[in-house]
């Protein structure tokens, strides 16, 4: 009996181009999202939100570059804040390049200085039956991620 079996999936023929636009898709996401002040920056501000109000949170990016993956504390961060998604079904991705996301997203607005982006959570706006479709592919992607056992994937953003 195969994975596949025991969980009911089915496998994913190969050549499967599922993964194709979720970069696309993450960057209209975040720039929706900046748009409508529904994004919050930063490990710490990420994770006060988390605690205070879970249920608002729709989707979580985690990123890192190359010499940030020797960065222990950060890394205990991304467990913990992925332990804390996946106990909450907020779907969650990784990015490996900041610089592009920073491009994205640009500095803070309040100071202009740079922000932490190695954390990028999306709430739910306020407004009523807001349906972003970026967010619903974004999902579907997880979701099908998740069925090959990629829990956390990584999406490489567009140029």
């Amino acid at each position: 009996m195969t994975l596949e079996e025991i969980h009911g999936q089915q496998p994913l023929p190969a050549g499967h181009d599922w993964m194709q636009g979720s970069g696309t898709a993450l960057h209209e996401l975040l720039v929706s999202a900046q748009r409508r002040g529904c994004l919050t920056a930063g490990v710490y501000e990420s994770a006060k939100l988390m605690n205070v109000d879970p249920d608002n949170v729709a989707f979580c990016v985690l990123a890192a570059d190359q010499e940030d993956e020797g960065d222990i504390a950060l890394q205990i961060h991304f467990t913990l804040i992925q332990a804390f998604c996946c106990e909450n079904d907020i779907d969650i991705v990784r990015v490996n390049d900041v610089a592009k996301l920073a491009a994205i997203v640009g500095p803070s607005e309040d100071s202009g200085e740079p922000r932490d982006l190695h954390c990028i959570l999306i709430t739910n706006p306020n407004e009523e039956g807001w349906k972003d479709p970026a967010l619903e592919k974004l999902n579907l992607f997880c979701e099908e991620s998740r069925n090959v056992n990629d829990w956390v994937p990584t999406i490489t953003l567009p140029e």
